[in-house]
């Protein structure tokens, strides 16, 4: 071989094999890099901006794309960044490195580390091995639980539920120094109603689903919802039914006979089904909170005292007037001497419907006979202390309660009226109360519509029932009702199928909207608690109270979609802070 004829054959041999190594290298496919975890400083975001490096292993002559979504890591639905869906980013020939750069929104000083995941969907010309990244934004505001240099502590609930009567750590000093904001102005000594408490309906399902618990899981509940120390929420006040409500396994009465027969002397009366659930759920209550509040209200008495004999509808027939408010008394009793004292009955949960199961109507004319020809007697022979509450339904007919009230006879066994608001305007207490100043009047249900929304039933309870109720003189305020399951239940055939509990129960436990509501003033104010003076500014709807131990509590709900900036004004004094939209907090000093 010449050497010309090697020249140009190891010539062609080397482009041979530089081509083939060229052409290998540009058909490989490269490797989207992603790493599996983000942490950054809250303080170091340039422009509000996370920033998630996406890299190439190599440069290929390809458009490499793939498109990108976030996504919560908490059950705490909209945190604080902007929510990205598909979003696309191309690589295009020769590029190696992109970004995705996810907007952080809406900081607020003092709140938990954000976390969340990006994810990256649809790859096209690239292998990916890592498809998710989780994004921690580090809080970097200097919190301190329990700060020394305070005058008022503070916890907050955010409607995004990113806050969940969450302790604030941003120290509140009263000061002389005037601003341009509104005040809310506290006044100790212009006073009002006294507070006996605030909870939930402890219902016959609600007692099932708590006894049913494991025996840890109950104990911590149990003590979650009535101890009065740092970890729990202190509910002073229950309402249970007398017999079975429409939120019960089942349909009963405590004098349940063969249909046809009577029972004039009560010989069967028997607290029956709810010695498996409700009493000792009551009896653990009892040992946590002795002093805990119980108000008892039935659904319907015995079906053969009524003109249907049937659970649904009918009322109460005259001849069985003296008999029942024997039953009545008996019931009293029964239950004293299971250790569980009752504070106070109303007649009838809600007397003027009848579509429930069970239900019963009782017109205002036959209450007020029943309580002054019967029941008031019936107690004062008995020497029973327990209050007569009338009337217990909506605030559209403030004329039965003082129908009844205008009965000098009736006027004496009662002690006040009670209301639910699912009609009628919660301005009717007050003019139940203007009516008869020296009788007090209660709030004693309202339901939340199962799927909650937390949010709206946060704003509309704020303003209608925890806010509206307590500054139209409700001595107390009671929510519909404690537990559910997640499938609503237990209801009676014909009862509520969608009363979400403001807990749920399955298995373990989880809170709901009613939960915090309610929280916000059964953890700050006790029994004893009066309520006291304070003005309303525009969108800050507000109501304050004065514990026994002279402690002041402010509940502010934000009822606009902003933030308000605002005073608390308190002899003399102002501090300045803020909420932002549909917010609440509880200030106490």
């Amino acid at each position: 071989m010449n050497n010309r004829i090697f020249d140009l054959t190891l010539i062609t041999l080397l482009v041979f094999a530089f081509g083939s190594c060229k052409k290998t290298e540009t058909n490989t496919t490269p490797d989207l890099l992603l790493n599996d975890t983000l942490s950054v400083q809250e303080g170091t975001l340039s422009q509000n901006k996370a920033v998630i490096v996406v890299k190439l292993s190599a440069s290929t002559d390809k458009n490499v794309s793939f498109t990108w979504s976030t996504s919560d890591n908490t059950a705490l639905a909209d945190e604080d960044y902007t929510p990205v869906t598909g979003s696309l980013i191309v690589f295009k020939p020769g590029e190696t490195t992109r970004n995705i750069e996810v907007e952080i929104t809406n900081d607020a000083e003092f709140e938990n580390d954000e976390t969340f995941y990006v994810t990256i969907n649809n790859v096209k010309n690239a292998t990916v091995k890592t498809f998710r990244t989780l994004v921690t934004i580090k809080n970097d505001d200097v919190i301190d639980p329990n700060p020394a240099d305070t005058d008022i502590a503070w916890w907050l609930t955010k409607p995004d539920q990113s806050s969940l009567l969450e302790k604030q750590g941003k120290s509140l000093i009263f000061s002389a120094s005037a601003n341009q904001y509104p005040t809310i102005n506290i006044d100790t000594t212009v006073t009002y109603q006294e507070m006996d408490g605030f909870g939930f309906a402890l219902t016959g399902g609600s007692a099932f689903l708590i006894n049913n618990l494991a025996s840890a899981t109950r104990d911590a509940l149990l003590q979650e919802l009535f101890l009065k120390d740092d970890k729990s929420i202190g509910l002073s006040y229950l309402r249970v039914s007398i017999g079975a409500s429409d939120l019960s396994t089942s349909v009963f009465s405590y004098d349940d006979i063969p249909y046809g027969q009577t029972d004039i002397n009560l010989d069967h009366f028997d607290l029956g089904p709810d010695k498996v659930d409700l009493i000792p759920v009551l009896k653990s209550i009892l040992l946590l909170n002795p002093k805990i509040k119980i108000l008892g209200s039935p659904w319907s008495p015995p079906v053969w005292m009524k003109t249907n004999k049937n659970s649904v509808g009918g009322s109460l027939l005259p001849e069985y007037y003296d008999v029942y408010s024997k039953y009545l008394v008996r019931y009293i009793l029964e239950m004293k001497s299971q250790g569980i004292p009752i504070d106070a009955i109303t007649i009838q949960n809600e007397p003027l419907y009848g579509g429930n199961n069970p239900s019963m109507v009782m017109q205002a004319a036959e209450q007020r006979d029943f309580i002054k020809n019967n029941l008031g007697p019936a107690f004062q022979a008995a020497g029973i202390s327990t209050k007569i509450i009338l009337y217990d339904h909506n605030c559209d007919r403030s004329d039965y309660p003082i129908s009844i009230l205008d009965d000098a006879a009736a006027y004496q066994y009662i002690d006040g009226s009670a209301f639910h608001l699912y009609a009628g305007s919660i301005s009717a207490l007050s003019t139940v109360h203007n009516a008869y100043p020296a009788k007090n009047v209660y709030f004693t249900e309202q339901w939340v519509g199962g799927p909650s929304n937390f949010a709206g039933d946060l704003k509309w309870f704020m303003q209608n029932v925890i806010i509206g109720a307590t500054r139209n003189w409700s001595k107390n305020v009671i929510a519909w009702n404690l537990t559910s399951d997640p499938s609503y239940d237990p209801h009676t055939p014909g009862g509520c199928d969608r009363c979400e509990g403001a807990l749920t129960i399955n298995n373990g436990y989880t809170r709901n909207v009613a939960y915090y509501f309610m929280a916000h003033v059964s953890k700050f104010i006790p029994a004893g608690s009066v309520r006291i003076s304070s003005n309303m500014p525009p969108n800050l709807l507000d109501v304050a109270f004065r514990t026994p131990e002279g402690r002041k509590v402010l509940l502010v709900f934000n009822n606009s979609d902003v933030s308000q900036t605002f005073n608390i004004g308190f002899k003399g004094q102002i501090v300045k802070t803020s909420l932002g939209g549909g917010s609440v907090a509880t200030y106490i000093w």
